[in-house]
This record gives C-alpha cells, sequence and structure tokens, in this order.
C-alpha cells in the first residue's frame, strides 16, 4: 500500500527538480543571427523582454530557459542588429516627398517635363524640386533659368541639386529673394554668364531663396516625419543620424516619440547657430529612449558635384577654381573652441583635401589632449595622405553609394592624382579602426542593401566597374555590416545599448530573406526586408 505513495511522492519530486521556464515577451529561434559582438559571432535564437534581449544562444539554450506566448521561427532566415545610417537626412526625406521628384532626370527637357506635369491644374504658389544632376546628362552644363521663366512666369520656382548644394531658380524666385546682379554672398556664388545671372545658385546664396519662402506648417513637418519613418522602417533601418536639425524638428521629433507616432530612433544633429549654441548648450545634453541630442552639425565647405569642395589644387576642369568655404575659418575656429569646452560632440562636412586638411587641424588644436570626444568629419571624400594621421582620433563617417555615383566624373573634378585619395574608406579605416557608413539621403537612395553592396563590391547596380571603382580601398563584408551596426552606435555614444545583439541591449533587429554575409556580394543589393523591430516591437 506504500509503493503508490512513494512513486507519487517520486514524481512531485521530479516535477519540483525541473527548473522553471523564465517567462518573455518573444522568442526568436531557429534563425542565423549575426551578433555583431567582438567576434562576430552567430546565434541560432534569443529572447526579448521588457524591449531588451535578456539571452542569446542556441535553440535549445534559449527553449530550455524561457517561454513564450510570442514565438518567431524563422528557418532560412538572417538577422542583423538593426541598422543605423550614419549620416542622412531623415526629416528632409520626408519633405522631398512632398515636393516634385527630379531624382533620375536625364536630361533639362525631363526636369521641364516633371514641372508642368505637376503644376497641371493646380494653383501654386511656389514650386519646390529636388534630385537633378547634370553630371548625368548628355549635355553637362549647368542649366539656366530661361525656360522656367517661359513656362513659370509668376510662380517662384525652386529646384536643389541631388547633392543640396546648388539650386536652379527662376526669376520670380530671384525677386522673392531680392536677388539681383549687385548681390554679394559669402561662402557661395551666384553664377553669371555675360554679366547676366542664369539662375544657379551655389551652397549659401540658395539660403537667400529658400529664406523667401515660406516654412512648411507644422502639420506639413510632422507627415513628413512621418512619411520618412514609413519608408526607412521597411527598409530595415532602425536608427537614423539626422545630419542637421533645426530646433523645432527635434522638438517635433521628441513629441511624435514620445506619444508612439514615430518609432525610428533618431540621432539628432543640430545645426549649428548662434541661437542653438547659446540653448543647447545651456540645456545640456538631452537623450531618450528614441532620440539623443548631443552634437552639432557644421559645413566646411561644398560639394565637389557643384564644384563647391574646396581643394589644395584647382579643380582639373574649371581654371584657377578652388572650391569656397560654408563657413568661414574663423567661425569655424571660435564654433570648435566653444564645443570644445562643453560635452558636444563637432561633426562637419568636409569634402575637399584642404576643407578637410583645415577641420582636421582645428579638431587637433582645440581638443588637445581630450580624450573619448569622438568628434567626426562628415564625409571625409578627399583627404590628402599627408593629413590621413588625424583620423586616429577622429571618426570618419562616410557614404559609400557617392563613391559609386560620382566615379563618372569625379575624375574630371580632380585629375589623376588627386581621384587616388578620393573615397579612401579602407585607408580610414586602417587609420581609425572603425567607420561609420551612412548614405546621405535623400541625396543617394535610402536603402542600406545598396551601402552594404558599394562599400564591399565598388560598384554601380549595372555592376559597373566591373573590377570595381578603386578596388583597393574596398570593404570586406564584416567591416561593412560593423560599419552600419556597431560602429555608428560608438560614433553616437550609443555602443552599451545598441548596434549588437547581445543581452542587456535593446532588441532592434532586422530580419532578411537571405544571408547577406555568403551569398555573392552582386545579389545583395536584391535581398528583402522581411520584418524590422525596434524595442522588441515589430515596426514592419
Amino acid at each position: 500500500m506504500y509503493k503508490p505513495l512513494i512513486y507519487l511522492i517520486s514524481i512531485m519530486v521530479l516535477i519540483t527538480c525541473v527548473p522553471q521556464k523564465q517567462k518573455a515577451d518573444l522568442l526568436v529561434t531557429n534563425a542565423k543571427i549575426y551578433t555583431v559582438d567582438e567576434k562576430v559571432t552567430s546565434a541560432e535564437a534569443f529572447a526579448v523582454r521588457n524591449g531588451n534581449f535578456i539571452a542569446v544562444g542556441s535553440n535549445k539554450e534559449i527553449l530550455d530557459q524561457f517561454e513564450s506566448e510570442k514565438i518567431l521561427d524563422l528557418p532560412g532566415k538572417t538577422i542583423l542588429p538593426g541598422l543605423i545610417d550614419g549620416h542622412c537626412h531623415f526629416y528632409n526625406l520626408g519633405i522631398s516627398m512632398q515636393n516634385v521628384d527630379l531624382v533620375g532626370t536625364n536630361s533639362y527637357e525631363e526636369i521641364l517635363q516633371r514641372l508642368t506635369t505637376y503644376a497641371n491644374g493646380k494653383d501654386l504658389n511656389f514650386i519646390i524640386g529636388r534630385g537633378w544632376d547634370q553630371n548625368d546628362w548628355k549635355v553637362k552644363t549647368y542649366p539656366t533659368k530661361k525656360e522656367l521663366d517661359i513656362l513659370f512666369p509668376k510662380i517662384p520656382v525652386a529646384l536643389s541639386r541631388i547633392d543640396g548644394h546648388a539650386m536652379l531658380v527662376n526669376q520670380a524666385a530671384l525677386d522673392l529673394a531680392e536677388i539681383d546682379g549687385m548681390t554679394i554672398v559669402q561662402g557661395g556664388e551666384i553664377i553669371k554668364e555675360n554679366g547676366q545671372i542664369t539662375g544657379v545658385l551655389i551652397d549659401n546664396a540658395m539660403s537667400l531663396v529658400r529664406n523667401a519662402l515660406p516654412e512648411p506648417s507644422v502639420s506639413e513637418k510632422i507627415q513628413a516625419l512621418k512619411d520618412a519613418d514609413k519608408y526607412c522602417l521597411a527598409l530595415g533601418l532602425t536608427t537614423v543620424a539626422d545630419a542637421g536639425l533645426s530646433r523645432d524638428v527635434i522638438d517635433l521629433i521628441d513629441t511624435l516619440q514620445q506619444n508612439g507616432e514615430l518609432k525610428m530612433k533618431v540621432y539628432a544633429m543640430i545645426s549649428v547657430s548662434e541661437e542653438n549654441l547659446s540653448h543647447y548648450l545651456k540645456k545640456g545634453i538631452y537623450k531618450t529612449d528614441r532620440l539623443n541630442v548631443r552634437s552639432f552639425k557644421i559645413y566646411a565647405d561644398g560639394a565637389l558635384g557643384s564644384r563647391g569642395a574646396v581643394l589644395k589644387q584647382p579643380y582639373s576642369d574649371r581654371e584657377n577654381h578652388f572650391g569656397a568655404m560654408v563657413t568661414s575659418l574663423k567661425d569655424l575656429d571660435d564654433i570648435a573652441r566653444t564645443l570644445a569646452k562643453s560635452k558636444f560632440q563637432m561633426n562637419t562636412h568636409a569634402i575637399g583635401d584642404s576643407a578637410n586638411s583645415y577641420v582636421l587641424k582645428t579638431y587637433a588644436k582645440e581638443l588637445k589632449s581630450q580624450t573619448n570626444r569622438r568628434w567626426r568629419i562628415e564625409h571625409a571624400q578627399i583627404v590628402d595622405p599627408d593629413d590621413w594621421d588625424y583620423f586616429r582620433e577622429i571618426i570618419p563617417s562616410v557614404q559609400p553609394t557617392h563613391a559609386t555615383s560620382d566615379m563618372y566624373w569625379a575624375k574630371d573634378r580632380l585629375g589623376d592624382e588627386r581621384i587616388n585619395y578620393a573615397y579612401a574608406y579602407k585607408n580610414l579605416l586602417e587609420t581609425n579602426g572603425r567607420i561609420v557608413l551612412g548614405t546621405d539621403f535623400p541625396v543617394e537612395k535610402v536603402n542600406p542593401m545598396l551601402t552594404f553592396y558599394a562599400a564591399v563590391a565598388r560598384k554601380d547596380l549595372s555592376g559597373f566597374p566591373e573590377e570595381g571603382f578603386e578596388i583597393e580601398n574596398k570593404l570586406n563584408k564584416e567591416e561593412a555590416l560593423k560599419g552600419m551596426t556597431i560602429w555608428p552606435a560608438y560614433a553616437n555614444f550609443e555602443e552599451n545599448e545598441k548596434g549588437s545583439i547581445q543581452t542587456g541591449k535593446k532588441a532592434d533587429f532586422v530580419i532578411l530573406d537571405q544571408d547577406i554575409m555568403t551569398i555573392e556580394i552582386d545579389e545583395v543589393p536584391n535581398i528583402k526586408i522581411n520584418g524590422t523591430y525596434i524595442n522588441g516591437e515589430k515596426v514592419y
């Protein structure tokens, strides 16, 4: 009569000895997970609770320890840490979606056709467009306002070049901005032919027109942010570094994020101005779960495509032309000196070798022996080898698709010698140990798969050139992956919370339909995003 009782007690003891599984909000199993830890190890599964990774390992390890009502079983799928665009214009992407899209136009005539179609039947007070690039046309000279004046004699028209450093406007826009033959602009140019204004404005000259046009309404700004959010999440981005935001847009981003209306995490670079410096230096660094405001964006020079980048020697295709500084040397010095005394990061747009040299030396002078300041050069496009050593302490932030877009004409601007030290990503990486990858969208396409492809293959989407553009400066796949995850997280002072799939970090991750690390590089642009998660929440 005692045997059943002993048997029952034995069963109860066994049950109580079985360790109880921990509760998780989400389990992911059977995936190929690239953790991007120090060794870029692989895993099969992880558990998420309260928006964080709480364990990463094999299927058995995770399923033995955890249980959840929500399990994602993903055989054949690849998971990466949430992708980070290290330099873009998130808000401007949304704004551009409200205006005339001129990207991919192959002639000035095509631009005029798009404008006519856009304006047809509308009662417009102004027309704004962006995306033209004369380097893509058969005739590669700048257009003039002549045709715009005929089509739109009374409506101001402002059409920004793809890089945002040149603008074509009509006479109505010039009149609105009170620009005439006597107007003088520092840090920019009003292009003339035979003493007459052509309608093309370079760098700071563009602000005269922008300041004369009405600001987007609050509702338009909100819609722009929401449109950009939806677009970027669908492509696997979970954090964007927006390179130049006004105070009101930063405040809007914060409000929308707090209300759950904007999912994207934003590293906000504040557009430098006396007012913004005064406000934010007094306020200090501002950090939430999704917003980080701790850096200022400064423009040293313009862009190479519009010949605004500042070179040490003249442009090869324009006699005695060196480009122009957008910010004066004195102002650059003053800003660097001020920020060196604060906790804020300084992120400076520098394209030409002369601009890069001056900014790097200014950084070194003002930072002196300070460490871990993580100041950045945005673009670092043409860097004289004599200046490479400065990048041991300064982070290079580059855009691989710029190289594959510019390669058709960059040699014309720079000549045979200088082109050899332009877009030198491998050299910059070897000097610093890290390199931040981004797109500069909407200048380039948003898709981070194209960033990865351009960094590794150094080709455009047609597969040109077959051997790769300056192939000695390509990155390998592991370097490209780190440049889109843990290294930009570091550059944003966020490496302890994102950039890798590790216990304790935020559960930001992206699901791919193919293994980006093993497929042929030419297949990478075809990879599709099957899911984007931020803090464990599916946002796409």
